[in-house]
């Protein structure tokens, strides 16, 4: 069972989370290219090759999705803008229509009394900024330096809370290292020039906003809890190659101003020149922080150069996505960054939720026990941090609705809500129906 609102501190935030790439329908609205559409296009990038083109069409149904927000008790909704839809090209003309798209959609949010948490870039980077290096080029910092201006001057002034960059370890190494975001790379050396470029581009759209008289701005950070599989030297120094690459490196940065090391014995050969110098505006201060919150690794030892860690399959139960469930982690990482990042900052868990199978609607309804199970256990991991000093404020909820899984496709199943994606109907699962009652604000 799912614990009630009054089980929070009081003023404790509950909300849902989306992207727009991956709900909007991005063939709508005067959108630019994004390299997700160049991605998505390539043979043998994305399941079935399907695409962000049409999503959930949510650039024409908000109202209505709005409202399943506002009806589950929710009270923020953390939401992302699309740079192509704003700049068709990045750079130059704003597209009028896609401005008046997020004029009205955080119109919409007030309207319903939800605070709009806004995400400035959830991955999908302009094709014709793409074609000038995207992240491995230093200039894209100004580039989004002036996206943010653009977008916040226009609907900044509703605004609850904003964030630059969503997971920047998916925009860097998951993206360049690994190959499996756009843009597809592997390739060492643009890694560590957009793992460094896109805090350089978060500085700057701090810096922005700061002078625009904006509050309430945060960094967005994607964390998987690092164990080693044996109690062997090797594995313990594999899964902390992993910590530092995929935890510290941006929370280091952001909030002390410093890269780890363990990092660095890699990275630092291909790094930008003069990179030391940019430090002091990548920590610009911010306001909160916000975890993005899935699983845990287990990580072995692997021949071959750096980094030298090979991921080892769990014993725990897993999602759909074949994601070990460890509560845990979150209990732990709460911790340890206010201890070693935050330092009392208000926290907000950004993301956690998890994909499952789809199950047909029987009776225009969709049981989804498993997840009201996985929430269950995460927002218990939650309280118990709470109960130990960490000053957490909020939960959102990944995802609102079933969407577009990146390199996925359609078929992984995030949502608190069934979306056909034949017909684009909405229907509410258990889970949703399950945390609207535990969120009822009327005791």
């Amino acid at each position: 069972m799912l614990p009630a609102r009054a089980q929070f501190p009081e003023g404790f935030l509950f909300g849902t989370a989306t992207s727009a790439y991956q709900i909007e329908g991005h063939a709508f609205g005067g959108a630019g290219r994004t390299h997700w559409d160049d991605f998505a296009d390539t043979p043998g990038n994305v399941v079935r090759a399907e695409t962000g083109a049409r999503a959930c069409d949510h650039y024409h149904r908000w109202p209505q999705d709005l409202d399943l927000i506002a009806g589950a008790n929710l009270d923020a909704y953390r939401f992302s803008a699309s740079w192509a839809r704003v700049l068709p090209e990045g750079r130059g003309t704003p597209n009028p229509e896609g401005l008046d798209f997020y004029d009205r959609l955080v119109d919409g949010m007030v309207e319903r009394g939800l605070k709009p948490a806004l995400t400035l870039y959830h991955w999908e980077l302009p094709s014709a900024l793409a074609d000038l290096g995207g992240w491995r080029n230093r200039d894209i910092a100004g580039w989004f330096a002036d996206y943010t201006e653009v977008l916040m001057r226009r609907i900044g002034d509703r605004i609850w809370s904003a964030a630059p960059i969503n997971e920047p370890w998916c925009v860097g190494w998951l993206s360049h290292f690994m190959g499996i975001h756009a843009p597809g790379l592997r390739d060492i050396r643009a890694t560590a020039r957009a793992m460094h470029h896109v805090l350089l581009a978060h500085g700057r759209a701090i810096e922005v906003m700061r002078g625009l008289g904006h509050r309430n701005l945060g960094a967005v950070c994607n964390l998987e809890w690092a164990d080693p599989v044996d109690d062997s030297p090797e594995a313990e120094a594999a899964a902390a190659r992993y910590d530092a690459i995929y935890n510290r490196w941006f929370l280091g940065a952001i909030f002390r101003k410093e890269y780890p090391a363990l990092a660095l014995e890699g990275l630092e050969p291909h790094m930008p020149p003069g990179w030391q110098d940019d430090m002091d505006l990548i920590g610009t201060p911010v306001d909160w922080c916000g975890l993005n919150y899935y699983t845990r690794k287990n990580l072995a030892p692997a021949p071959g150069p750096w980094p030298q860690y090979a991921e080892i399959d769990g014993p725990l139960p897993k999602t759909q996505m074949g994601w070990e469930i460890y509560p845990e982690g979150l209990e732990k990482f709460l911790l340890r960054t206010q201890a070693e990042y935050s330092r009392g900052l208000p926290i907000y868990i950004t993301e956690n939720g998890m994909a499952s199978a789809e199950v047909p609607v029987v009776d225009g309804m969709v049981d989804d026990p498993e997840r009201i199970d996985y929430l269950s256990q995460h927002l218990a991991a939650v309280q118990r941090a709470i109960a130990q000093g960490a000053n957490v404020q909020g939960y959102f909820c990944w995802s609102m609705l079933d969407n577009y899984e990146w390199s996925l496709g359609y078929e992984k199943r995030f949502g608190l809500v069934h979306v056909d994606f034949d017909s684009l109907k909405r229907t509410p699962k258990s889970s949703y129906l399950a945390l609207a009652r535990a969120l009822a604000r009327n005791g």
